[in-house]
């Protein structure tokens, strides 16, 4: 027989003596060994094969148990793909029916038939605790959701055994997990007052449970302290309420059952107040609330003294609430008729001041009408006096504007006539001196002529002459004087008599200068 082995390989055995490669093992051993493909593989007559075996695909939440055969130590291998080894197998991991059908619940294919070959695998929901024990290390671990709890070789979950159904019956609930709360139990029980009357009871627990530190082992262990949890709270709580209620009758516990009940839960403080919490020291459950869903009565007689109880109740409760609103009324009634007197009496007096007030508004009306008439006229008299004032200030200061306008307007006329006659003797004496100007040039281009006509010879002659020639010769120019000088002093021609020539300056230079 031949064999073509691709990625499986055989496991066989060989007996009588077959040796291989290894160590020698004797006659009658038989020893194991396999054959790894992909080969062809052709077994000796020898051999037998014992099992074909395939590599394990396992991904990173699945895994299988594995044996060693040779030491009995059992192993989980996770997240590879995995070939035994000719000296491991598969080992099945056994779980109690009760594990087992929870771990079909919480499948999420829901099949029971589970490969006890694979690792177990458990989806711890969301805030809950689960507790898995360790045989081997003889330790518990307590895993909080939401999380993977992968079981071990050696461990097993905790299975917890809760009372349920109402009135609470022990082992009815059993679960891997444990919810954190807040959640809610109901229970029944029945007490009896100290007048003998028998009533049910169906009360609500709210619960949690309080853990700091998930971290710390020894706190997350206390949680599981107490199994059953559920019917040690419903026992406790019921211990403290049938001794509560047995110690008062019936009337008084009907009148006042939620404060009763309240305060032998959670008992009172210094000050008399109920409390807000009850702690179970054990395994830290804590009971914030407890409602009371209904009171029933056990017997007939009591549920006829509960009835007359309710119907007198009712009835003086009614009776209460009409004598209540009768006081009301009346009270009412009364504050508004006293409300009504009051109110006449303010308005009377505030008509009274109010009058009181006009009178006096009319005392100051008439004063000041009759001195208001005198005041008017003074004040009269004096606006017309100061209007008076006023205008003739405001004359005296036209008429000083009109007298400087004036006296400003006859200075300006006087400068200007001023200088109008200054204009006018100006031009009067620049033709005036023009005229003479004019005169004198006349005046002298004649004597020029003259003595150019005459010439200088004969003016020399004339000088040496006597007085009387001089006069003479005077008298037959014409002239009635001049004067011989050397240009240097100014010398006045008009009005000159005698002595007009002089005599001879420097020898033989004479000039004659008209003016």
């Amino acid at each position: 027989l031949r064999y073509i082995i691709m990625i499986v390989f055989f496991f066989f055995q060989a007996e009588d003596g077959i040796r291989d490669a290894q160590e020698s093992r004797g006659l009658g051993d038989v020893y194991k060994r396999q054959v790894y493909g992909p080969c062809i593989y052709i077994p000796p007559v020898e051999v037998d094969v014992v099992e074909r075996r395939q590599r394990i695909p396992l991904d990173k939440n699945e895994g299988v148990y594995v044996r060693d055969t040779r030491t009995g130590l059992v192993r989980t291998v996770m997240g590879i793909t995995y070939m035994l080894e000719p000296h491991e197998e598969l080992y099945q991991l056994d779980l109690p029916d009760v594990v087992e059908k929870q771990l079909a619940l919480n499948s999420a294919s829901q099949n029971s038939n589970r490969d006890k070959t694979r690792v177990v695998t458990y989806r711890c929901p969301f805030n809950t605790a689960v507790q898995v024990y360790d045989y081997k290390s003889k330790k518990s671990r307590v895993v909080f959701g939401p999380e993977l709890v992968i079981l071990q070789p050696e461990e097993q979950f905790t299975v917890t055994a809760l009372s349920g159904k109402t009135p609470k019956i022990p082992g009815i609930v059993h679960t891997l997990f444990v919810s954190m709360g807040p959640e809610f139990s109901t229970d029944e029980i029945v007490v009896e007052t100290t007048d003998h009357a028998r009533l049910k009871l169906r009360l609500s627990y709210n619960w949690y449970f309080r853990v700091t530190n998930k971290g710390d082992y020894d706190e997350a262990q206390k949680i599981f302290n107490v199994r059953d949890f559920i019917g040690d709270m419903c026992n406790t709580m019921a211990a403290k309420v049938r001794s509560a209620v047995a110690s008062v009758p019936f009337e008084s516990f009907h009148k006042s059952s939620a404060k009763l009940i309240r305060k032998s839960i959670f008992g009172v403080d210094a000050k008399g107040k109920i409390g807000d919490e009850y702690l179970f020291t054990q395994n830290n459950l804590i009971i914030n609330n407890v409602d009371i869903q209904s009171i029933t009565p056990v017997d007939n007689n009591t549920r006829i003294s509960l009835q007359k109880s309710v119907t007198l109740a009712i009835e003086r409760t009614t009776r209460n609430q009409e004598d209540k609103a009768t006081r009301q009324a009346e009270k009412q009634e009364q504050e508004a008729r006293g409300e009504l007197e009051r109110q006449a009496i303010e308005d009377k007096a505030k008509a009274e001041q109010l009058k009181k007030r006009l009178i006096e508004l009319k005392a100051e009306s008439n004063e000041i009408q009759n001195s208001g008439l005198a005041i008017a006229e003074a004040k009269g008299r004096a606006e017309a006096d100061e209007i008076q004032a006023s205008a003739r200030v405001s004359l005296a200061e036209y008429r000083a504007k009109a007298q400087k306008v004036e006296r400003e307007a006859q200075i300006e006329a006087k400068i200007k006539k001023q200088e109008a006659e200054i204009k006018y003797q100006e031009d009067l004496s620049q033709i005036e001196l023009h005229r003479q100007k004019e005169l004198a040039e006349i005046e002298a281009e004649k004597y020029r002529d003259m003595i150019d006509a005459i010439g200088q010879q004969t003016l020399v002659a004339i000088s040496q002459a006597g007085p009387e020639s001089q006069v003479q010769l005077l008298k037959a120019l014409g002239l009635s004087g001049f004067i011989m000088t050397d240009g240097n002093n100014p010398i006045n021609l008009f009005g000159a008599g005698q002595g007009l020539i002089g005599a001879q300056g420097d020898e033989g230079n004479w000039n004659l200068i008209d003016q």
